[in-house]
């Protein structure tokens, strides 16, 4: 009789304890499961991916189904100012001819600091890695963040 107390009292503890994984998490442990993995436009496998496929099965592990490109992936979510940013929000860029248009797409993995926000994306020459925002390239062509989770 005592060992059933016993399990009632800690079943019905057990079912209060929340876990302490955030989603930003998982999204960034999915998309860093990707790292190493060649850029292939239109690719939406470990064979070949571009960002917005990373984006999309990312924010897939938590259940959350975003759009196939990276323009539509863009207008959900609330906008979030550069220095706001944290991990799991995502980031656009305008990387092609049209200097508004938003043709990549990347994760915040972390915030280091005021000049060192890493992201994780999928580029077209080194395949899926993490870059710093505020490096040349990228900080010239970002156009808007934004937050879904």
């Amino acid at each position: 009789m005592l060992f059933l107390c016993f399990v009632v009292i800690i079943s019905s503890c057990a079912g209060g304890v929340k876990s302490s994984i955030r989603k930003s998490d998982i999204v960034i442990q999915t998309a860093k499961s990707y790292l190493g993995t060649p850029y292939k436009y239109g690719g939406t496998t470990r064979v070949g991916m571009d960002c917005s496929a990373l984006l999309y099965h990312s924010f897939r592990s938590v259940n959350l189904k975003l759009p196939r490109t990276s323009e539509d992936q863009s207008k959900l979510g609330a906008k979030i100012n550069i220095k706001d940013l944290r991990p799991g929000d995502m980031v656009f860029f305008a990387t092609g001819k049209g200097k508004n248009d938003i043709t990549h797409a990347g994760i915040v993995t972390a915030v280091m600091g005021n000049s060192d926000i890493r992201f994780i994306h999928a580029s077209t020459s080194l395949g899926v890695t993490e870059s710093n925002l505020f490096s040349t390239y990228y900080i010239q062509r970002f156009k808007r963040a934004k937050r879904v989770l």
